[in-house]
C-alpha cells in the first residue's frame, strides 16, 4: 500500500502507465461513490515492481435490500506482462483481494496489446505477450467481460518523429483537411475553467447528434477541472471568427497524452475544424514531451457494419496504428451470483442510459 499523495511519481515509470490509473482518476471516481485501493509489488531489493489503483464499489439493488460489490482495475494493473512469475504474483494477489473483499468480480482491462494493425491486412501482426495473458488468464477462471468499459482497441501516433515526418504519414486527404482548416480561418486555442460550461453544452450536443451515452454535467465538471488543476489537461477549442466550433480534451501524463472526449457543432463543418484540432494537439502533446497519443477507440470489429467505422476512418487518416488490446476480464471471486449478475446487468445499463440520454438533452437545454 503507498501513499495517493505520492502515486504518480511512483507509476509513471511503469510498463504501461495511464492516466486511469493515477490518484486524480481515483479522486473524480470517490465523487460517484467509488472506493480506492492502492496496491505496489516490489522486488526484493525494495524496486517497484507494479502497482494497481482498484476501484471498489457497493451497487445497491432492489431498494437499497441487495447489495452487491464489485471491483476493477481501470487500464491496469500496470506491470512487465512479459515477466511470467510477476505476472502470476500480481494475478494470485487481485484474485484473493476480491475474496478478501468479498467482492462478485474483479474487473481488468489492462492495456496490454494483443495485436497491431487490421485484422487481416498486411502490417497485421500477433503480440505474443499479449497471447499468452490470454491464455493465462483463462487457465486461472477469468472470464472475457460482457461489460468492456473502455475501448478495447485504438489508434496509437508515434509522436517522436518531426512534424515533417509526422505530416507524411498521414492520408493525403487528412493533410489536405488541416490546411483546407487554416485556410478558412479556423484557429486553435487553449481552454480554461471558464470555458467548462459551454464544452459540456458542446459535448452533450455531440452525443445526441452522434448517438452515444454521456453523464451528466457534474461528472464532466468535476473531470475536467481535477485534471486540469493538477496540469494534466489541456483544453483545446476550434473558433471561426470568435465562435467555438469544435474542441478536444487531451489528457497527458508520463509522456504519454489521451484523445479522449472529442466535441462539436454542426455550424462551420465544411471548414473542417477537427483535423486542424488534431493537428494542434499533436503538435503540443509533443512539444511538452509526450512520445505517444493514443486517439481512444477503434472498431471491436474493422467493418463498416459497425458504430465506430466512420471515427476510426477519421482517425486512420492522422497516420497512427492500430493496437488491439486484450479488453476487459473479470475474475468471478463469487461463481454463483456472477451470472446472475451479467443477467441483470444489460437490463440494469439499458434503463440508466435512456434517463442519462434524456437527462443530457435538458442539461443541454436541447429538450
Amino acid at each position: 500500500m503507498t501513499q495517493a499523495t505520492d502515486w504518480n511519481a511512483r507509476i509513471a515509470a511503469l510498463p504501461g502507465a495511464n492516466i486511469l490509473q493515477t490518484s486524480q482518476w481515483a479522486q473524480l471516481k470517490r465523487i460517484t461513490g467509488w472506493e480506492a485501493i492502492y496496491r505496489t509489488w516490489e522486488s526484493p531489493d525494495g524496486k517497484l515492481e507494479a502497482a494497481a489503483l482498484i476501484l471498489l464499489r457497493d451497487l445497491r439493488l432492489a431498494g437499497g435490500l441487495v447489495r452487491l460489490r464489485v471491483m476493477y482495475v481501470p487500464r491496469g494493473p500496470l506491470l512487465d506482462w512479459g515477466n511470467e512469475n510477476l505476472r502470476k504474483r500480481v494475478l494470485d494477489d487481485l484474485q484473493h483481494l476480491a475474496a478478501e473483499k468479498k467482492a462478485i468480480f474483479i474487473k481488468l482491462d489492462a492495456d496490454v496489446e494483443i495485436a497491431s494493425g487490421v485484422p487481416g491486412e498486411a502490417d497485421e501482426r500477433e503480440n505474443l505477450v499479449g497471447a499468452s495473458t490470454v491464455t493465462e488468464l483463462r487457465q486461472r477462471g477469468w472470464l472475457f467481460s460482457q461489460e468492456q468499459i473502455q475501448f478495447r482497441n485504438t489508434v496509437l501516433i508515434d509522436l517522436r518523429a518531426a512534424e515533417e515526418e509526422l505530416l507524411a504519414r498521414m492520408k493525403q486527404k487528412t493533410r489536405y483537411n488541416i490546411r483546407l482548416a487554416a485556410k478558412k480561418g479556423v484557429v486553435v486555442r487553449k481552454g480554461g475553467v471558464e470555458d467548462l460550461p459551454g464544452l459540456y453544452r458542446m459535448y452533450a450536443e455531440t452525443s445526441l447528434r452522434d448517438g452515444f451515452v454521456i453523464r451528466d454535467e457534474s461528472y464532466y465538471r468535476a473531470l475536467w477541472e481535477i485534471f486540469l488543476q493538477a496540469g494534466m489537461l489541456t483544453p483545446l477549442i476550434a473558433e471561426v471568427e470568435g465562435e467555438a466550433v469544435a474542441a478536444l480534451m487531451l489528457f497527458h501524463f508520463a509522456g504519454k497524452a489521451w484523445y479522449i472526449h472529442g466535441m462539436s457543432r454542426e455550424a462551420h463543418r465544411e471548414k473542417m475544424p477537427n483535423y486542424l484540432l488534431q493537428w494542434e494537439a499533436m503538435r503540443r502533446a509533443k512539444a511538452a514531451g509526450c512520445q505517444e497519443y493514443d486517439l481512444w477507440g477503434a472498431p471491436d470489429e474493422f467493418h463498416e457494419s459497425d458504430g465506430m467505422w466512420g471515427v476510426f476512418r477519421f482517425k486512420e487518416g492522422l497516420g497512427g496504428r492500430v493496437s488491439r488490446t486484450l479488453g476487459a476480464w473479470d475474475y468471478p471471486a463469487k461463481a454463483v451470483i456472477y451470472p446472475l449478475y451479467t443477467r441483470v446487468l444489460p437490463r440494469l445499463l439499458d434503463v440508466m442510459r435512456r434517463r442519462g440520454k434524456e437527462k443530457t438533452r435538458q442539461q443541454a437545454g436541447l429538450g
